[in-house]
């Protein structure tokens, strides 16, 4: 599907109808029908009605040719979430299958967490956890990513920023995982136009400028090869293969080259329709022109773990430009474009055809091992990152067989991949025939051969420093979760203690049986002892416990040295000096003779709703209304109403702190300084910062009268280009 077309209920029926029987087709009208009704009258940001966005959803899985109950999951994923329809009703009207599939993409919705970072780490997580039950759930948030990533321009700066970072850290690795190339690239691309729009279209430009020169010189090697093979009766498929933007784009940050230093820019596809005529294809190209060194990889003998098969070779070609050939057969091509979901066409055998295909992806299984040995859901996904969606090295067993794991791993992260007991009795390691140390770092291609003793002790503490996959550090927490069960109670009861004691609170007012019930609930564990060996064996931290243990303690504190410091402790301005009021342009309600100051903290000018906070020795401090400072129970104790004076409402100054956020390009500080100043406004402070994604931040102090001067010089910066939020600041 184009990324422009959209589709109609009517097309999606269409083209189901090419690979599905007709009692799935009329399901998925079902399916539609119920989804259309339900989401009646919602409307997404860009001013469309809402089923427009579930429609598309299904057309992108459609196009994957997945089963009915995927594509009905397309239809229906966002009414358990957006609507009052539950799983259950679902479950009654269609199947448990549908509502599995639909719960696994809901995002969890009623529970409050400390964060929006840990609220959607929880939503991640659950995802991952209902992936690994059924892969099919993954299909459906790839293509539900997809269609919000082409309608990403309807949201504000911000957003369109979060969700492209997202994607390129999560659901792009993923799509590539699963080897879905058709969907990984496109996100990538979209992604990147959103995260650095400059790199993006000037890599657009640079690759029109010799469109028409590469075409030709494309179709003059497609003319030879096609003649090659000809001559000895192979039959081929040639097309050029087109580089997508974000793979240009990381190479040339990655490995710091320009543009005309990418070899594969000129790429030629070859496919064919058989495994012997692939490689005497590569014979025939290799004949044609010299290969370079080192830049041959057979895929086909050695499959990536997302199944993906090919022969890669590069070529000096005909001008003297490398020159990139892919050789592959068709099932491999359909494999190579849309990886997992290639083997989710309808077959009859539909269980076996899953139970295979997830038996081959075997870091599913894995995902389920790290949630129960988990505890926080962003612990969760930073492991999740590392072990999935990092760079990987692939090494082999003395057998000859390939395992992959993240760059940086160890012997030890091997040696745990391949068993657990063998992880566990290691003493040693040869590389290449050559004993290493157990922190020696992996390569590519490297033959590994693990050492393991019967009389070995099992895994050091230090093991968990040394290693990098959470698969690992698991099983190394796991054998001393079993293995010293009463020392980790008693370690990490003495942790928790000391801990306690260095928040000035005696472990005994903590550690009762309420409190401490409260805390390992908390944590899902079933007892205390679960909770003290889970700190022994570093599985959770001894702080992040007495933390939990003394809040309520704390909290007690802190409101009794409150209530202490009385509003009688407040002292009113000596009557040997003057009312402030007349500096300051506010006045206490009922009040005379008394120091008013404006709070630094928030700056308050005329306009804004304020409140007075009465301080000991410094009279009424003035702030906002919407202030943090005059939120906590001790600032409710010592307020006073106040109000601005009309008379001063026009002739003081105030300062005001503005941050504005925008794309990091030239000229654009000196546009927002010449924006403010042709308001006539003052300013006082000026700085200055950009990241490395082109995010520029600008801070200005300004000297304003009230709040419609403010309003005047906000509206007039955000029209300037490139400036996505102008905010006010707290100190």
């Amino acid at each position: 599907m184009a990324k422009d077309d959209v589709l109609t209920i009517n097309d999606i029926l269409t083209k189901a109808r090419h690979y599905l029987p007709e009692k799935d087709v009329d399901f998925l009208r079902r399916a539609y029908d119920f989804a259309a009704e339900a989401h009646d009258g919602q409307f997404r940001k860009s001013g469309e009605a809402y089923i427009v966005h579930p429609v598309q959803v299904a057309g992108i899985l459609i196009d994957l040719q997945l089963d009915a109950e995927t594509v009905a999951g397309g239809f229906l994923h966002d009414v358990v979430e957006d609507t009052d329809i539950t799983l259950d009703v679902l479950r009654e009207t269609f199947n448990d299958e549908v509502a599995l599939l639909v719960d696994g993409v809901t995002k969890l919705g009623k529970i409050k967490y400390k964060s929006k970072e840990a609220l959607q780490a929880e939503n991640h997580r659950k995802m991952f956890v209902a992936m690994a039950k059924d892969i099919r759930v993954i299909l459906i948030k790839l293509a539900d990513r997809l269609h919000n990533m082409r309608t990403l321009k309807h949201l504000p700066p911000v957003k369109q920023r979060r969700i492209a970072n997202e994607t390129l850290e999560i659901f792009a690795p993923l799509a590539h995982r699963l080897g879905i190339s058709t969907i990984k690239w496109e996100l990538e691309d979209t992604a990147l136009r959103y995260m650095n729009p400059q790199q993006y279209y000037r890599i657009v430009h640079l690759m029109k400028q010799k469109r028409d020169e590469r075409e030709s010189y494309i179709t003059e090697v497609m003319d030879e090869v096609g003649q090659q093979l000809k001559e000895v009766h192979i039959s081929a498929d040639l097309s050029g293969r087109p580089k997508h933007l974000y793979s240009i784009y990381r190479k040339m940050t990655k490995q710091n080259k320009q543009f005309n230093e990418i070899y594969d820019l000129l790429a030629v596809r070859v496919i064919v329709d058989s495994i012997k005529d692939c490689y005497a294809v590569l014979g025939i190209i290799h004949t044609c022109w010299k290969p370079m060194p080192g830049r041959f990889k057979d895929y086909i003998a050695m499959p990536k773990p997302n199944l993906y098969q090919s022969l890669h070779t590069t070529v000096i070609g005909p001008k003297g430009d490398p020159l990139e050939v892919q050789i592959r057969t068709k099932d491999m091509h359909e494999i190579a474009e849309y990886g997992i979901a290639a083997h989710w066409a309808y077959k009859e055998d539909k269980q076996n055809t899953k139970k295979s295909f997830e038996e081959k992806l075997s870091w599913f299984r894995e995902i389920l091992e790290w949630q129960n040995d988990t505890h926080d859901a962003e612990e969760f996904m930073e492991s999740l990152k590392v072990d999935l969606f990092s760079d990987m090295v692939y090494v082999f067993t003395p057998k000859g067989d390939v395992i992959e794991l993240p760059s940086g791993s160890v012997p030890l992260d091997f040696a745990y991949r391949i068993h657990t007991e063998i992880g566990n009795q290691t003493v040693g390691a040869k590389i290449n025939g050559k004993m290493e140390p157990l922190d020696y770092q992996l390569k590519n291609g490297d033959i590994v051969e693990v050492m393991t003793s019967k009389h070995s002790y099992g895994p050091s503490q230090d093991w968990l420093k040394v290693t990098q996959t959470s698969q690992a550090k698991n099983k190394i927490r796991q054998f001393f979760k079993k293995q010293r069960r009463e020392e980790n109670i008693s370690k990490g009861k003495e942790w928790v203690e000391k801990e306690i004691r260095a928040l000035n609170i005696e472990p005994k007012d903590a550690l009762t049986q309420d409190n401490l019930r409260r805390v390992y609930e908390k944590f899902n564990f079933v007892n205390e002892e679960d909770l003290y060996a889970a700190v022994g064996y570093q599985g959770i931290t001894a702080a992040l416990i007495a933390t939990r243990l003394t809040e309520k303690i704390r909290a007690s504190r802190k409101q009794e040295q409150g209530i202490e410091k009385t509003i009688e402790d407040a002292i009113t301005t000596p009557a040997n000096k003057p009312n402030q009021k007349g500096d300051s342009g506010v006045r206490v309600e009922g009040v005379d003779n008394m120091l008013i100051r404006l709070s630094k903290c928030c700056n308050p000018v005329p306009g804004d709703q304020i409140v007075g906070y009465i301080t000991k020795g410094r009279g009424v401090s003035v702030h906002r209304a919407d202030c943090p400072n005059v939120k906590t129970s001790e600032a409710k104790e010592r307020k006073l109403d106040v109000y601005w004076s009309n008379d001063q409402r026009d002739k003081k100054q105030y300062h005001v702190d503005l941050e504005i956020s925008g794309y990091d390009r030239h000229g654009l500080l000196n546009e927002v300084l010449q924006a403010v100043n042709e308001t006539k406004t003052l300013i006082t402070h000026v700085t200055g910062r950009a990241d490395r994604k082109k995010m520029a931040i600008i801070n200005i102090t300004i000297l304003i009268h009230n709040t419609d001067h403010l309003r005047k010089i906000v509206e007039r910066i955000k029209r300037i280009n490139d400036v996505y939020t102008v905010t006010r600041t707290l100190q």
